[in-house]
């Protein structure tokens, strides 16, 4: 999944030791430029990506990330893991949302319609209808 928006956070990065060696991670938050703004945390795993990367507050940036939830004591939460990031071109055309854009109102011109009037009978001498 993909989505463009401006980087409004950079939160404090995290490190530790694992089984596997030392690891790294740092969070950040992006506001989407659409009518409605929208907002995402994201989190970027590894010191070389980090790097690579070199996201700072305000650059307008594309994020290609995939989503997992995992189970804790009971509790579901979604894990929003990015595996690319691109600056974007400030002079670039800024990408359609998602959602279409409300249409303009139309006026409709309503003519009334004309009065009802009844047809008048027909009188068929050889009908056998009483009326």
């Amino acid at each position: 999944m993909e989505l463009q928006g401006k980087v409004i956070a950079a939160l404090e990065a995290r490190s530790g030791v694992s089984a596997r060696g030392e690891w790294m991670s740092q969070d950040f938050v992006i506001e989407t430029m659409d009518s409605f703004p929208r907002k995402m945390v994201f989190s970027v795993f590894g010191a070389d990506r980090l790097q690579r990367f070199g996201i700072q507050v305000g650059q307008l940036v594309n994020v290609s990330f995939d989503i997992d939830a995992h189970e804790y004591n009971g509790r579901w939460f979604n894990n929003i893991r990015a595996f690319d990031v691109r600056q974007v071109q400030q002079n670039a055309p800024e990408p359609q949302s998602a959602m279409p854009p409300f249409a303009e109102p139309v006026q409709a011109s309503i003519q009334p319609a004309a009065p009802f009037t009844a047809p008048a009978p027909v009188s068929d001498p050889d009908s056998d209808l009483p009326f």
